[in-house]
């Protein structure tokens, strides 16, 4: 008898266009997974809403991370590619499971904390920005996941999705999975190409701080040579330099060398030099994502079928576990025709 593939989930939230830091450090490495694991890749846009999003803008920007997500790598034959909001079973057992949390555990989230300090002062919070690490343990309950590929910052919201299983396995009895962080241990960092002490992010004001996956070359040589470097003058990998090391970093992660092997191919080499080999390395690793990305936004009829039939795929094994919380619970189960 075959033994049963372990469960792999993980989303993109469409707040703003994927950056090479998201390309790099999260759906390469997806990419790999899927021979090995039953892998379930959705593009958040429940957790976009948290913040107000212009909704024409919103709805681009999924297709974009859709076609991102395809013309990367991910196979929709094999992975569940999918829209998080058509799923309904995310949001009913998001309420479920808001029910099992608690308003302390809550507010002690990190990126809770760090968000609503970012906000201007007699802003309001939502509250779905305090209630959001609530819907994101349903995303991952609800396929009963074994691992969560995420980054070292987002490991306390899987760390909370496994309380929150614990405590209602323990009040109704088994249900859920207990889900692990995967935080893949070669996976690339890429830092704000203006403050390199801070990742690399899609919602930062400053739009030379990052490269995006749809970037034409002529901006991505324009960004690259504004990245901060520093007066040395010398390519060396130092925390001393951070700027020039994000920059390495970045061509060991598309080129699969080690820092040394770039440092000494830059020898006695300016910055203007390596900074421009740098945004040919980018610009060769993205030209057919590019391509084949754009191919599928000319005709966006391919990826309404795959989206269609990933909410088809997803939506049946959700409802299978969303069925059991509604029964265990004690909800009345609705009557089928």
């Amino acid at each position: 008898m075959e033994e049963k593939k372990k469960i792999v989930l993980s989303a993109i939230k469409p707040s703003g266009e994927i950056t090479l830091g998201n390309y790099l450090g999260a759906i390469k490495n997806w990419i790999g997974f899927q021979d090995e694991y039953e892998c379930f890749y959705c593009i958040a846009d429940l957790h976009a809403i948290t913040v107000r999003q212009e909704p024409r803008l919103l709805r681009k920007r999924v297709l974009e991370i859709l076609a991102i997500y395809i013309a990367s790598g991910l196979d929709y034959t094999k992975s569940t590619l999918f829209v998080q909001s058509h799923v309904p079973a995310h949001s009913e057992a998001s309420w479920i499971l808001t029910c099992n949390a608690n308003m302390g555990e809550l507010s002690r989230m990190t990126q809770y904390k760090d968000k609503t300090a970012k906000l201007k002062e007699n802003t309001s919070i939502s509250a779905g920005l305090f209630n959001y690490p609530v819907l994101m343990a349903a995303d991952i309950l609800i396929y009963n996941a074994d691992f969560v590929p995420v980054g070292i910052d987002q490991k306390q919201h899987v760390e909370l999705a496994r309380d929150i299983a614990q405590r209602f396995n323990s009040s109704y009895s088994d249900t859920f999975t207990l889900p692990e962080a995967k935080i893949p241990e070669n996976a690339a960092k890429i830092m704000d190409l203006q403050d390199p002490s801070k990742k690399m992010s899609k919602s930062d004001d400053n739009q030379n701080s990052y490269i995006l996956v749809l970037d034409p070359p002529d901006v991505i040589r324009r960004k690259i040579g504004r990245a901060v470097t520093d007066s040395v003058g010398v390519v060396n990998y130092t925390d001393e330099q951070p700027g020039v090391k994000n920059l390495i970093n970045i061509i060991c992660a598309i080129k699969n060398v080690k820092p040394d092997e770039v440092v000494a191919s830059f020898e006695g080499k300016g910055y203007k030099e390596f900074k421009e080999y740098v945004a040919e390395v980018i610009i060769e690793e993205l030209e057919p994502v590019q391509k084949k990305a754009n191919e599928l936004l000319t005709d966006k009829s391919k990826l309404e079928e795959i989206y269609t039939e990933g909410a088809m795929k997803a939506s049946y094994a959700a409802t299978k576990v969303l069925r059991k919380m509604q029964k265990k619970v004690g909800l009345l189960p609705p009557v089928r025709k």
